[in-house]
């Protein structure tokens, strides 16, 4: 007992969690290659398999509330991971933990791009890294499904939202159909005849965590670049999905309305946000460096990703409410099963860019067999992928 309470910091953080959100967070921010999709199969396999911090039940509860709310979703599953093993500081510091470490290695390639009119190609580390990602994602995806298809309706649900994604259907738009037909269903087999009222019966009132507007209120910035910061705050604010949505926000602002960068300047931010690990959204630093040099990369990284930290800061107290209430329950059934259904077309889209020959395949295959059998940390396959890419290329 005493040893428990000397690993405690005030506030009763056991300091053990607190450093190993902080640990994993930024391993991740180094590691985590491939977009929104592959970080959140990369997390699951870390704090579900390897480390047991949550369930698979809870880790879709988190996923489907993330896909509701305005944000970068990897970004803020690492954030609502945090909140869960250590608490309000954990919530903190498991979200800077993966932003910073992406948005120093962007910066550094936005200092290089100024200097010399170029970015790094990365291609041949990422022909051994896609496959394996893709290998990364697919494991996940076998493993959610389990716990949350259960039934023939509910995998016919999960077919039919992936079908919808893969004929442009927008994403917040399933999760929702899911939702209400989950909803609807569950009102049918409990006879309420008039659902509205009893859903508005059981609403949960939700406060405002002090913390937050402690942190947002008052100036951020006082001159010159405020609208840099500004411009993304709002684009943090709206922007729903995958990060890859991003490039129509940003095209829109920073092209077509202030001219701060060409077209081709906002093709080559993409890029690098792509090539780069960590959140895909670290491109705002890219853009915020070539647009108002080491301010605005500072001013952009902290306005497109300021938002998420509130949006999952005021969802916290959401979650285990509504798992408590029956429509809320069903709803949250029903937008698990359209977030597998998700991840299941984005894995196909992904998988048919990535796997472009017999070497590509051989690496996926391989990668899935080692995570599914021996349950092998996903950080060093990419690693490995890197370095097989690397000699792939130069040997070919």
């Amino acid at each position: 007992m005493g040893s428990l309470r000397r690993n405690h910091r005030p506030g009763g953080v056991p300091s053990g969690r607190l450093s190993e959100v902080v640990w994993l967070s930024l391993r991740l921010g180094v590691t985590a290659f491939g977009g929104p999709a592959a970080h959140i199969a990369m997390l699951r396999s870390e704090v579900v398999d390897r480390r047991g911090w949550v369930g698979d039940a809870h880790f879709l509860d988190l996923l489907s509330v993330t896909n509701l709310i305005p944000g970068p979703n990897s970004t803020e599953m690492v954030i609502h991971v945090g909140y869960e093993r250590a608490g309000w500081r954990g919530l903190v510091a498991g979200g800077l933990g993966f932003i910073l470490p992406a948005a120093v290695i962007t910066l550094g390639f936005a200092w290089l791009y100024v200097r010399y009119g170029t970015t790094p190609a990365g291609d041949q580390m990422l022909y051994g890294i896609k496959p394996v990602v893709i290998a990364i994602v697919v494991q996940a995806l076998w493993s959610l499904a389990r716990t949350a298809l259960k039934g023939v309706f509910a995998v016919l649900g999960c077919v039919v939202v992936a079908a919808l994604y893969l004929a442009r259907v927008h994403e917040i738009a399933l999760l929702l159909g899911g939702g209400v037909l989950a909803l609807a269903g569950w009102a049918g087999r409990s006879g309420v005849r008039d659902p509205g009222t009893a859903i508005f019966a059981t609403l949960p009132i939700v406060q405002w965590p002090v913390w937050a507007t402690e942190a947002t209120a008052g100036p951020l910035v006082s001159y010159g670049h405020m609208r840099i910061f500004l411009t993304f705050l709002k684009i943090g604010s709206v922007l729903y999905g995958s990060g890859y949505v991003l490039l129509a926000f940003l095209r829109n602002d920073i092209v077509d309305r202030y001219g701060w960068l060409t077209e081709q300047q906002l093709l080559d931010a993409v890029a690098v946000g792509q090539f780069t690990p960590g959140p895909v959204f670290t491109t705002a630093t890219f853009v915020g460096y070539i647009a108002g040099g080491f301010p605005g990369a500072v001013l952009a990284t902290l306005g497109i990703f300021l938002p998420a930290f509130v949006a999952v800061a005021v969802a916290i107290p959401l979650l285990p409410r509504l798992r408590r209430m029956a429509w809320t329950r069903a709803v949250l059934n029903g937008l698990n099963v359209a977030a597998i259904g998700l991840m299941a077309a984005v894995a196909w889209t992904l998988g048919r860019a990535a796997l472009v020959d017999g070497f590509t395949t051989l690496v996926a295959v391989v990668s899935f067999v080692l995570l599914l059998r021996f349950r092998l940390n996903s950080a060093w396959l990419v690693l490995a992928g890197a370095l097989l890419g690397l000699g792939a290329t130069l040997f070919s």
